[in-house]
């Protein structure tokens, strides 16, 4: 009865397992995939421009005492949005122009407020547009980086701001080898210049000057801020972090999601040696201060016109600026796609620098989120990386990780998967116990430990491959997350972005029926069934028939289930991590036939098969 009874709460506790997995996850996950669809497919219709509407403003003028805040346009607070193209068009600007980016600077406010990441697209298809990061003030989403001054309590200097509009005094585009190279004079003794660089990759420099050609002195503050307006859609999964993020001095990392910010309104902190910035899953924005500088650092949120705005700014210590003397202040600014070779990650002996280290930022690592077990996610990253550098496919650098993991765990594994075959091998005894004390329990308990003592065997063993499969499940699954190097990176055949779950579908023939199941009420996000799932739920099966069935008939239909129910719960895991655990199947039937053998023991999978599909003798 007691073991029936556990049996029951087994399959209960499975069963709810499953239902919980498709709630929280699966279901989730389609909802967000075709909100993508629709917003795609929204982009890609060509956008109806007002002809007399302009781009609201979208931050303060300076004013004492704090980086300028997003604010409401004082006469357009109502206009409907207008597209890229039309806000674009309604400012001067200069191009940028780069290996990893294209985009604009506004004279008017000498904002960083139009960047697309060439590299990237928005969807597999290498013609698709490439993703666009910033975006100016006027369209749906406005997302900038602005950078000025401050003045002083009770100073009346006129200072640029958001309609300030600048000169260019250098000539062309701004590229990696062509700075650019504004001014602008307050006509009351103030001249201001700013010079701004970039690199070949997400760097910014940001040098701005000024000259006091007056008879007083001038007391003004630094300031950058990076501003984005609507709250943007997230993918909304625990082990991962988008939202408002910094490594701020001595308070270390700073994690705010857009929720949590809306909540606080706003925080702040007073440090040195500090960085802050907006993330999303593979993208970022963070401005990167001198590390000496003392900082007034901020993020905050803000409701303006029934429209969520997010900030994140910091002020620097006063200037004072003599009459006839100049002072000047120096930034950075990283926006682009974070990858780990060119954000940074920390590792001891194997890593790479990165801005990190090239810059000598403060944990700028962070920036990507590899989790509180990041000494497991990091190392199976450089290793997967490692292997992706030599083949050119992180599918096969995952085939490859998988045998090494093997090897590795091979002397455990080797005991626990002996441990098992001496286990069948006293199967009779064990069999013939329970006809000896059928109605004794407690005897055969005592009976069969006896048996494992005498024959050595660990009756726990054969669980350390699960146990040890399931930090590398994880960390795998974390790495397919959370880089941007996984992200439509392609395997075989119709694999074409292996962290996304595979595409085919069982129940729609896989293609030969045109329409999509997951759409049907009630059970719809259950119908979504790939290739590589089926091929996993088959080679766990076969390691299941690897062993004999057990006695009990209850027990015996958990396992043979078991293939099934995880076949339905990995069908929307990202097709690597389905790779990963096929492949490892593959190999631990591989591995414990091997061992068996080795141990005298009958290998009885081809055996079980044809039990299987064999035809029951009446009775």
């Amino acid at each position: 009865m007691t073991d029936n009874r556990n049996t029951i709460i087994a399959i209960v506790l499975s069963g709810l397992v499953l239902i919980a997995w498709q709630y929280f996850y699966n279901i989730p996950q389609m909802e967000r995939q075709r909100a993508e669809s629709q917003k795609q497919a929204e982009l890609v219709k060509p956008a109806q421009p007002s002809p007399t509407a302009s781009p609201a403003t979208s931050s303060t003028s300076p004013q004492a005492g704090h980086a300028p805040s997003a604010a409401p346009a004082a006469s357009n607070a109502n206009a409907p949005a207008v597209s890229r193209e039309a806000a674009l068009a309604a400012t001067p600007r200069v191009k940028i122009e780069t290996p990893s980016l294209e985009g604009s600077i506004s004279l008017k406010g000498a904002r960083i407020d139009d960047l697309s990441l060439v590299k990237f697209r928005e969807t597999v298809d290498p013609h698709s547009p490439p993703i666009v990061l910033y975006s100016p003030s006027g369209t749906a989403e406005p997302y900038y980086a602005e950078f000025g001054w401050v003045p002083a309590a009770g100073s009346s200097a006129k200072l640029p701001d958001q309609n300030t509009v600048w000169q260019q005094e250098s000539k062309g585009d701004l590229t990696p080898t062509n700075p650019l190279v504004l001014k602008w004079d307050n006509g009351e003794g103030l001249s201001f210049h700013r010079t701004i660089s970039i690199d070949d990759r997400y760097l910014f420099t940001v040098k701005d000057e000024v000259s006091n050609s007056g008879n007083a002195p001038v007391t003004l503050y630094p300031y950058a801020l990076i501003s984005r307006h609507g709250t943007p859609q997230v993918s909304g999964y625990y082990i991962l972090h988008e939202g408002l993020i910094g490594y701020l001095g001595d308070e270390g990392l700073q994690q705010f999601t857009y929720k949590k910010i809306d909540e606080a309104k706003s925080v702040g902190w007073k440090v040195t040696n500090g960085w802050l910035g907006i993330t999303d899953k593979y993208w970022a924005s963070a401005l990167l201060p001198d590390i000496h500088a003392q900082l007034q650092a901020r993020f905050s949120s803000n409701l303006i016109n029934n429209v969520r705005t997010y900030q994140t700014d910091y002020l620097e210590d006063a200037q004072t600026i003599a009459a006839g003397g100049s002072a000047s202040a120096f930034t950075r600014l990283f926006a682009g796609a974070k990858e780990a070779s060119v954000v940074g990650l920390n590792f001891p002996v194997w890593g790479f620098g990165g801005y990190n280290r090239e810059l000598s930022l403060n944990h700028f690592d962070l920036l990507i989120d590899w989790g509180w077990f990041y000494f497991i996610t990091k190392p199976m990253f450089l290793a997967l990386d490692f292997f992706y550098r030599l083949f050119g496919n992180f599918g096969i650098s995952i085939l490859l990780v998988t045998v090494i993991v093997k090897l590795l765990f091979f002397p455990l594994a080797n005991k626990s998967y002996a441990s098992m075959a001496k286990m069948k091998s006293v199967q009779p005894q064990l069999q013939a116990l329970k006809e000896r004390y059928p109605d004794d329990r407690v005897k055969q308990q005592q009976e069969m430990m006896e048996i494992y003592k005498k024959e050595k065997i660990n009756p726990v063993a054969g669980c350390l491959p699960v146990v040890i499969q399931i930090p590398v499940f994880f960390s795998l699954y974390k790495v397919l997350f959370v880089t941007i190097e996984m992200r439509h990176a392609p395997f075989y055949g119709w694999i074409k972005d292996l962290s996304a779950p595979d595409p085919t579908n069982l129940f729609t023939l896989f293609g030969l029926i045109p329409f999509d199941p997951t759409q049907i009420p009630v059970f719809g996000h259950y119908l979504a069934l790939g290739i590589w799932p089926i091929i996993m739920g088959i080679t766990m099966w076969f390691q299941m028939k690897l062993n004999p069935a057990p006695p009990d008939p209850t027990q015996k239909m958990i396992f043979d289930w078991m293939p099934l129910i995880f076949t339905f719960m990995l069908a929307g895991f990202p097709a690597g991590l389905v790779i990963y655990w096929a492949w490892n199947n593959t190999l631990s039937v591989i591995q414990q036939s091997f061992i068996m053998r080795r141990n005298g023991v009958k290998v009885e999978l081809f055996d079980n098969l044809k039990a299987t599909f064999a035809p029951k003798k009446a009775t």
